[in-house]
């Protein structure tokens, strides 16, 4: 049995606030965690006090992977009203590549394995801001040195030249924190969902910077994540759940 810890939309912008989250299960013992790395998060560049903590993060044993160029969905609302209401309310304007086509989809991977490869760090995983990629989007990955991606509901290692596409079904805890109503519901469902994964094969564990601002969401995560230790679930990160796969 494993457990994954993933950190979401990791940039200068949100550094803190992953700091204060990372020290929260830190507590709950040593995780190799999986940083989701942005590199002009809301258009915004780096700095040298990120890239220097995320080496040390590097050192620690963290895994880094690519999520997204700008974590923005700029493309024009089309198609049906589920769909726009899905990149306008569920991602709050930011699933950057749920309507792109393969072409943008090719650029925006080039340039941040670029910006990866500037700094000498290793990248093996691909995952889109809220796991929303567009038809022509996987198509372009597909084609991508990437390892692996991530679904809300699966770990899918990538094709591979020989080798067939792999997949680990795993649903995300996940928290909404931008309402009292929305932390209320998610505490319920994750707290479901925990008991239903205890004794599963993966437990997995999405989080985002603002989960480590509310004092309900770090209660229930460490008590969670406790548990899973207990219950017998090793700590890996993403890569090394898709090595074992």
């Amino acid at each position: 049995m494993t457990l994954s810890v993933t950190i979401h939309d990791v940039a200068p912008a949100t550094q803190a606030r992953c700091q204060r989250l990372m020290a929260s299960i830190e507590r709950t013992g040593a995780t190799p965690l999986t940083l989701l790395i942005v590199p002009y998060y809301h258009r915004q560049p780096s700095t040298p006090a990120f890239e220097q903590w995320v080496e040390e993060r590097l050192r620690r044993g963290d895994e880094l992977a690519l999520h997204g160029l700008t974590h923005l969905d700029d493309e024009v609302p089309v198609g049906n009203w589920a769909d726009r209401l899905r990149r306008r309310w569920y991602t709050a304007g930011e699933g950057e590549f749920a309507a792109l086509g393969r072409k943008s989809a090719e650029e925006r991977f080039d340039a941040g394995q670029r910006w990866f490869a500037e700094r000498g760090w290793p990248l093996r995983g691909f995952v889109a801001p809220a796991w929303l990629l567009s038809r022509d989007a996987w198509s372009a990955l597909r084609a991508q040195p990437f390892d692996y991606t991530c679904t809300l509901t699966q770990l899918v290692a990538l094709p591979k030249e020989g080798r067939g596409a792999r997949i680990l079904n795993g649903r995300s805890i996940v928290f909404s924190t931008r309402a009292a109503w929305r932390r209320r519901l998610s505490l319920a469902w994750n707290g479901a969902m925990v008991a239903r994964q205890r004794r599963g094969r993966w437990m997995r564990f999405e989080l985002h910077p603002d989960d480590g601002e509310h004092e309900s969401v770090q209660r229930a995560l460490m008590r969670w994540l406790d548990d899973a230790r207990s219950a017998g679930h090793k700590p890996l990160t993403l890569g090394q759940l898709v090595d074992r796969t």
